[in-house]
């Protein structure tokens, strides 16, 4: 325990997370108080999500919560990062991104439409506010220039980030839940990386997520909907290249892509899966991953509890690279406690029994009162 709470360690700690943890409050706060007038104006203007088809739901439901995530992000960017360059854009592209996608979730558009949409939100953050990944380094130092390949690999990468937690909104909670890890882990490697803009941002993003989460955790009382997800993808795919764009490190994008792993994987599945099938990869089915989590048995907050854990471990994982190995340590203690939580109430609600008569002598007798 003397390594976890040594001088060295806690010094390092404040180090890394005090810069964002303002953000994150400031974020937090916004968003609880943003929510309430997002639920307004989603039932006065009709953004409802309806029951039935291949919505879970089974009431309608105000989906304008994108909109209260993105209002406590901003409000926590503008205050903490006024005069840092990247501001602008982020805030603009995400904002564009919330905006747009707000629209395809009052009035559907057609997927190749959706496309062109996302492709043009990367464009913009590439060409006009100069987003890019300009690099690749491996182990031993060697650094691989991308030239003309930057702008292609950006919007693959942002758009790639859009789709990632669009498809990964399938569940109450799910989303912004993973997202928050994902955010926190960016923390961390930023605050590695000594790029206090970075941990600010990635401290405003994880807070606008645990704001939501209390009233998007099942039973959810708001969604955040397409624009939510895009609004998300965007800010994450954004601050994760900016974490990079300033410091050549080896695996540098490792710890969000590992963070990521599961949604990413199975969003790649579900393109795959769609295409061999002859449909569009745009076409909505309830074949991902989380959704069999809940037809083999697990409720929305299990299901939550699963992809939380393994956000969390790998992204965990990937912060060892950054010198952050004790980490993984505690996030495996918290992931046992939440596995065995989902394992233990699968057990209670499917009635299954283990026999084991020896337990009840360490038990004692029942007591006659």
């Amino acid at each position: 325990m003397t390594d976890f709470f040594s001088d060295q360690a806690l010094a390092s700690l404040t180090d890394h997370l005090l810069p964002g943890l303002w953000p994150f409050i400031v974020a937090t706060v916004g968003c609880v108080v943003a929510v309430p007038p997002a639920i307004y104006l989603s039932r006065r203007f009709g953004w409802i999500a309806q029951p039935g088809g291949r919505h879970a739901h089974s009431k309608p439901t105000p989906m304008l919560g994108g909109l209260a995530m993105y209002v406590g992000f901003a409000l926590a960017v503008a205050i903490f990062l006024p005069g840092y360059g990247a501001t602008p854009g982020v805030l603009i592209v995400s904002g564009l991104a919330m905006v747009a996608l707000a629209i395809d979730d009052r009035w559907p558009m057609h997927p190749l439409v959706k496309l062109a949409v996302q492709l043009a939100l990367a464009l913009i953050a590439v060409v006009i506010f100069k987003v890019q990944i300009g690099w690749f380094s491996l182990p031993g130092g060697h650094l691989i220039l991308l030239g003309l390949l930057e702008a292609p690999v950006t919007v693959f990468w942002l758009t790639g980030m859009m789709n990632t937690v669009n498809f990964l909104d399938g569940a109450d909670g799910l989303a912004a839940g993973v997202v928050a890890i994902v955010a926190l882990v960016l923390m961390l490697a930023a605050g590695e990386l000594q790029q206090l803009e970075v941990v600010k941002l990635s401290g405003a993003l994880a807070g606008c997520c645990v704001g939501f989460l209390l009233f998007n955790f099942p039973p959810a009382r708001i969604f955040m909907g397409d624009s939510g997800a895009h609004f998300l993808g965007m800010a994450l795919g954004m601050i994760s290249i900016l974490g990079v764009a300033k410091v050549a490190v080896a695996f540098a994008l490792a710890a969000p892509v590992l963070a990521l792993a599961v949604p990413i994987a199975d969003t790649g599945w579900a393109i795959l899966r769609r295409r061999m099938r002859g449909s569009s990869v745009a076409a909505p089915d309830r074949l991902h991953l989380h959704h069999r989590l809940q037809s083999f048995g697990l409720d929305p907050r299990q299901t939550c509890y699963v992809f939380y854990s393994a956000s969390a471990l790998l992204g965990a994982l990937g912060l060892t690279l950054f010198g952050h190995g004790r980490i993984l340590a505690v996030v495996l203690v918290a992931a046992t406690i939440l596995t065995s939580t989902v394992v233990a109430d699968l057990l209670l609600h499917a009635g299954w029994r283990v026999p084991a008569p020896w337990l009840r002598r360490l038990l004692g007798a029942p007591s006659s009162r």
